[in-house]
């Protein structure tokens, strides 16, 4: 039927599903056994929800369900191109998918001043908890890189140098 017959209140707006942390094109899913397991979880939640959906008003939960559909779609095709790389499998001297970086800063505003960071999964990057993706500028320039190596990065207009000093992968690690 011609949506010019359909009343003005039977049409629904597309609902808006957010998009997930960006993957470049052509960039491989690289995410660590944990990362893995925190995207299994959250499918099995998004099913629970999609299971438990209690709104009376129809058009409401249809929107609700398009929306958790929609996410979960997405989801699975994140799990679907997931590449785990276990850190028991990297070089464990040298920078590598999954490594703890410390480093202390040697110049700018925080000279002396240590940083740690891991490398991970673009889903599972939280700067709260001090994770970046693989695909950030510092993750890609650390990569690669060896303890005690100086390192000069820029942020913004100012050049920072730093020294790298320890390297670590969480090998035991909670799921």
């Amino acid at each position: 039927m011609s949506r010019g017959f359909v009343k003005e209140d039977d049409q629904e707006e597309a609902p808006f599903i957010p998009p997930r942390a960006a993957l470049p094109a052509g960039a491989i899913n690289y995410v660590t056994p944990v990362g893995y397991h925190q995207l299994l979880r959250e499918k099995e939640q998004l099913e629970i929800q999609l299971t438990s959906i209690n709104i009376v008003d129809e058009k409401e939960k249809r929107h609700a369900r398009a929306v958790l559909n929609g996410r979960l779609m997405l989801l699975i095709e994140r799990i679907n191109s997931a590449r785990i790389i276990d850190p028991v499998d990297q070089p464990l001297d040298e920078v590598r998918f999954g490594a703890v970086v410390t480093y202390k800063n040697l110049t700018g505003g925080k000279i002396g001043e240590v940083e740690r960071y891991q490398i991970v999964g673009v889903d599972e990057a939280d700067i709260r908890l001090n994770k970046i993706a693989f695909v950030a500028p510092l993750a890609k320039i650390l990569t690669g890189r060896k303890k005690g190596d100086i390192v000069d990065f820029s942020r913004g207009p100012q050049l920072q140098q730093f020294e790298i000093q320890d390297i670590h992968y969480d090998i035991h690690r909670e799921l």
